[in-house]
């Protein structure tokens, strides 16, 4: 065993040398990827640790990673590096010998970095960043982090509310981050010039729009444990207001990747066609903080499709979107593109199908040679249910839709459901296996089947989760016994062996329903339950439910305040001093149409003034119809 500190560099590489064939998947830790940016360090002037709160794997597969990383490595003098939640054994032997956490790019230790900043995806990955910070040799606490560097900052959809890791970080970025990101980095770069303090720093960045500083914030609570008041102190904003990047064919896209030594989750190359959702489906957090909706022209999608391809060698594009088939053009897109990756043998995947927008001829532009199955989500098995969501889906798009697909060859179908959504009843959960019927029906029904090759529908099923920033973010999640009810009631009905029914576990969608609509006190129980041991929550293996219960007894919090219950519509949420441009009143008026079984039509068909052109202007909501 290696004595000598680790510091990074070439002496790092061969500490790790060391012991990296005993580790599982060696590469994930070692760098030097095609594709990987290496910068002459004497020139760089600002340092940016990228970190992703999970795995190599799936850390690789995430677009927004891919587009700030080269963003940032786009200026000279500064250097974005990568950095993974190790996996235990990496992590045993790395705590064994004394080896900090570092980056991919040059193994240097992150603590030594100006910034250190966390994607944001999941809310059970928030022990995994306490995980990281204590790895790299840093406090986890922001109040216990002195000096001006490193800023710990974190961005994507958690941040919405961060309250319940706000005392964990710095800064936070609210919307999108391809400016100011930057931004703050120049702050950065001019405050170490002036030798700023870390205080002087965070005063001037709250002033960037869209930069939320937690701890320029008091919150007082009421005596029945509801937040009371949220204040803004010296001069920062009243509000926070989600950052826009207005036009997004102008927008920094990466034109290559890096390109990974193993098998990652999605190992293919990976182009934006738009942003935001026209849809309001009203459980769908997504489809309301990503808001306003923006295409990006066609000849865009091309260039970057043929720029990834060339550059990174990927023979698999999937295009990327909340709804790619919303896309106003979506055949003549497929046409210009099946052009250019049908003579270059390059598979093209459309992740992101609505039921109601999938044709025949949209299913012949996909190739896809295994015929391996297709996923579409009604998410509730009757219309009324359906109705209540929002989700503007009727049964007759969905057999539509799976008897295109079954003329095409395909023979599986996977049904995406949620349990426990508002005004539910047993006859809706009744409806969801008539629904996988149906499909079954649909299938025998195709004169042109081919005999003997047998089809299976699969029903997967998870809890209905309320998120802020969703009309249903005042509604209560169902608790355990109320789910298992329901998925008794579904056993019982379904008769048929080519149905397969599965559902999510109850406890992890019952954290990440007390974590979404936490507050800051809710950070003391993720602080005991990491102190406990808690880390990779998102994987099942590593999940102790046991462990965050015990945190949160500790703390004397109780999970079903945050989870189960009803909120009122004058309640002041945790989260009321971000403004994600959806007004609350509009949430409020479709929270109540919700519970009248009245549907709005989507941002295409009319403008039902959600507040997002009020805030950034018509122009952009005009230019979706």
């Amino acid at each position: 065993m290696s004595n000598k500190e680790y510091v990074g560099g070439t002496e790092g590489m061969k500490i790790l040398d060391e012991f990296l064939l005993n580790i599982q998947k060696p590469s994930r830790y070692i760098g030097g990827e095609v594709g990987a940016v290496v910068k002459d360090k004497s020139k760089v002037d600002i340092r940016f640790a990228f970190c992703f709160p999970d795995t190599y794997e799936i850390g690789m597969s995430h677009l927004g990673m891919k587009i700030l990383y080269g963003l940032k490595n786009a200026v000279p003098n500064y250097w974005c590096e990568r950095v993974f939640m190790p996996l235990p054994d990496m992590e045993e032997e790395m705590r064994r010998r004394n080896i900090p956490l570092y980056a991919l790019e040059s193994l240097d230790p992150i603590k030594d970095f100006d910034f250190i900043g966390f994607t944001i995806q999941y809310e059970l990955c928030y022990t995994s960043i306490l995980e990281m910070l204590d790895l790299a040799g840093l406090p986890v606490l922001a109040s216990e982090r002195k000096e001006l560097t490193p800023i710990v900052c974190g961005g994507g959809p958690c941040v919405c509310n961060a309250e319940p890791i706000a005392d964990f970080f710095d800064l936070f970025f609210i919307g999108e981050g391809e400016e100011m990101n930057l931004e703050v980095m120049r702050l950065m770069e001019q405050c170490k010039k002036e030798n700023c303090t870390k205080d002087e720093f965070l005063r001037r960045a709250a002033k960037i729009e869209g930069v939320y500083v937690p701890s320029l914030y008091d919150v007082d609570y009421n005596e029945d444990g509801t937040v009371k008041s949220i204040t803004a102190k010296e001069t920062a904003p009243k509000q926070v207001t989600k950052r826009i990047v207005r036009d997004i064919d102008k927008m920094y896209a990466p034109e290559s990747f890096v390109v990974p030594f193993c098998n990652i989750v999605h190992d293919r190359a990976v182009v934006e066609v738009l942003r935001g959702c026209i849809r309001g489906c009203r459980f769908c957090q997504a489809g309301f903080i990503y808001r306003p909706f923006r295409e990006k022209e066609k000849s865009t999608i091309l260039h970057q499709t043929k720029c990834l391809c060339e550059n990174t060698g990927y023979d698999e594009v999937s295009l990327s979107s909340l709804s790619t088939s919303d896309f106003r053009d979506i055949e003549g897109l497929l046409t210009d593109l099946t052009e250019y990756t049908s003579k270059n043998d390059i598979n093209l995947s459309l992740p992101s199908l609505r039921v109601d927008r999938f044709s025949d001829e949209v299913l012949k532009k996909i190739t896809d040679v295994r015929k391996s199955g297709l996923t579409f989500a009604p998410e509730a098995g009757t219309q009324r249910l359906r109705d209540v969501i929002n989700k503007n889906v009727t049964e007759q798009n969905v057999l539509d839709s799976v008897k295109i697909a079954f003329e095409g060859g395909y023979t599986n179908i996977k049904l995406y459901f949620m349990l426990g959504l508002p005004t539910e009843t047993l006859e809706d959960i009744e409806g969801i296996y008539d629904l996988a019927k149906a499909v079954i029906e649909q299938f025998y029904a195709n004169p042109n089947r081919k005999k003997g090759r047998p089809v299976s529908v699969s029903i997967s099923l998870s809890t209905f989760i309320p998120k802020p920033f969703t009309p249903f973010e005042f509604e209560p999640q169902l608790d355990e016994e109320s789910i298992k009810q329901r998925q008794k009631h579904l056993i019982s009905v379904a008769n048929d062996k080519k149905i397969s029914i599965s559902w999510s576990k109850y406890d992890t969608s019952l954290l990440e329903a007390v974590l979404a609509r936490g507050d800051r006190r809710v950070g003391k129980a993720v602080y005991a339950a990491w102190k406990k041991g808690c880390k990779l929550d998102g994987w099942d293996e590593h999940f102790d439910f046991s462990k965050w219960q015990e945190a949160f007894r500790e703390c004397g919090l109780d999970m079903a305040f945050y989870a189960n219950r009803q909120r009122s519509y004058d309640e002041v949420a945790p989260w009321s001093h971000i403004n994600m441009l959806v007004s609350r009143d509009f949430l409020i008026e479709e929270n109540k149409l919700a519970h009248k079984e009245v549907t709005t039509p989507n941002c295409r068909e009319k403008c039902s003034n959600c507040g997002v052109s009020k805030c950034v202007g018509g122009d952009i909501c005009r230019a979706i119809r």
